[in-house]
């Protein structure tokens, strides 16, 4: 491999990694706050509960994600330095405002909850994490909006003398096609990771009937909370097909291992074909529907491969403007089949669990528990299917990965930061998943450990001041 190869190795594994805490983050964060409101509006104590137990598995989760999140940033000034050169000044600008407006709202609203449950009126309180909550989608919004300027650059100039891209119209680049849906489609998987999430630990709860007035309620919310996101995130998908398919036709193409121009373009909900993917071994196909996807009409036009690396070829001269078809196929398809999924899951589980029901065959419990992991697999088939499906470009149309690399770091030192990053990551993951194991076994406390904060401040809370001070 060469030093392209081993950075986008490195980048993919760490932003990968990074991606499995965003979602989970955005979603349950929310999930929280929706436990205190009907604790704050019912007196409940189990609602209580529920907030202390699900709030201590999100601080951990966002713990997490910050320390994975930093080194994103470093990689682009040492990885990257080309590519920052020529984008930084348009790149650079929604991701300092997340950094210094969406990032630190959150972080001063989790501070002021975690601190202040014996000290601010219940309403104060409940407000402070669901602006939380508001931060952590004000922070995807502002990054989602820096990615999507690399699928479609739109407010932008490059200037002559300098060779690089200057913004000329911030409000194009926050109303970006690309952008306005891609953003929905991430919120709504959120809570779809979010909500399988709370379903699976309540399942392993509830398979053992314990602390059954806590999980049943909760079971019963993340399942409402993933059957809607999960409709979210179908319409959301399908509108933002449509925009990819007019502004990045070569990934959309690639999804379908399409090398043929066609109208009603079939699309193969299975398919075998040889490693480069240009030849299919075995497969079936379901005519119109790639058509319907891409354009919205059964009978519409889809460029293929073909025709769209001559067109590239044309325009930016020679050169291989295909991704990889096999890892854009599979990826694509992972990302709609689990979809599918969940939704199915999560209306069986509403249907199993109705009219105060609860399973008693332990197969049920179980497939609760490992669909626990589907949104994440899910998630990370997205965005490496969003990733790969714009290369050869790291800016599409405006410049290739190749030319994004820093010019002075060699292979080898890149070789031991990719080692040293893995093997990090892999003793965090260790650590994130015993974290998150320990205290979702343990349960919620008891409704004689939970002090209800109160207008003059007599709670004692010691525990969430202790994982305040680890986060």
């Amino acid at each position: 491999m060469d030093t392209v190869d081993i950075a986008r190795w490195q980048f993919g594994i760490t932003t990968v990694y990074h991606f499995l805490f965003v979602p989970l983050s955005i979603g349950l964060v929310a999930l929280v706050a929706g436990m205190q409101t009907a604790w704050v509006r019912t007196g409940k104590t189990e609602y209580l509960r529920a907030t202390k137990f699900w709030g201590k598995l999100f601080l951990i989760n966002f713990a997490m994600g910050i320390v994975t999140g930093i080194v994103q940033e470093f990689q682009f000034g040492m990885n990257w330095s080309a590519y920052s050169r020529f984008v930084g000044d348009v790149f650079g600008a929604p991701l300092a405002i997340e950094g210094l407006l969406a990032f630190f709202f959150e972080s001063t609203f989790l501070g002021l909850w975690i601190f202040g449950w014996d000290r601010l009126p219940k309403k104060i309180h409940l407000a402070c994490i669901w602006m939380v909550s508001f931060g952590t989608i004000l922070s995807a919004f502002f990054i989602l909006a820096a990615n999507s300027w690399m699928q479609n650059p739109v407010g932008y100039r490059i200037d002559e003398a300098s060779g690089r891209a200057e913004l000329t119209d911030f409000w194009a680049v926050l109303t970006n096609p690309m952008h306005l849906t891609a953003f929905p489609h991430t919120i709504a998987a959120s809570f779809v990771t979010a909500g399988m999430f709370v379903a699976g630990v309540s399942a392993w709860h509830l398979m053992r009937r314990k602390n059954v007035e806590v999980f049943r309620p909760s079971l019963r919310m993340a399942l409402v909370v993933t059957a809607v996101a999960s409709i979210a995130v179908a319409i959301s998908g399908d509108m933002l097909g449509k925009v990819v398919t007019e502004h990045q036709p070569m990934k959309m193409a690639a999804a379908e291992g399409l090398y043929e121009t066609q109208t009603g373009a079939p699309f193969s909900p299975f398919s075998v074909r040889t490693p480069d993917g240009t030849e299919e071994i075995v497969g079936f196909e379901v005519p119109g529907v790639l058509s319907f996807l891409a354009t919205g009409s059964i009978d519409g036009e889809v460029r293929g491969i073909d025709d769209l690396q001559a067109a590239a070829e044309a325009e930016h001269g020679a050169g291989d403007y295909t991704p990889n078809v096999p890892v854009t196929y599979w990826t694509f398809r992972m990302m709609v089949y689990i979809g599918m999924a969940t939704a199915g899951l999560s209306l069986l589980g509403l249907w199993l669990t109705r009219r105060g029901r609860l399973p008693a065959g332990p197969w049920t419990w179980r497939i609760a528990m490992l669909s626990l992991t589907l949104p994440f697999v899910a998630s990370s088939a997205g965005w490496v299917f969003t990733e790969m499906g714009r290369q050869p470009w790291s800016v599409y149309g405006l410049m290739q990965t190749s030319q994004s690399v820093s010019p002075g770091v060699s292979a080898g030192s890149m070789l031991i930061s990719v080692g040293a990053l893995t093997a990090l990551y892999a003793v965090l993951f260790v650590i994130e998943v015993k974290l998150l194991a320990k205290y979702a076994k343990a349960g919620p406390p008891t409704e004689d450990e939970v002090a209800p904060p109160s207008e003059d401040g007599d709670g004692d809370h010691d525990e969430e001041r202790a994982l305040a001070f680890a986060y």
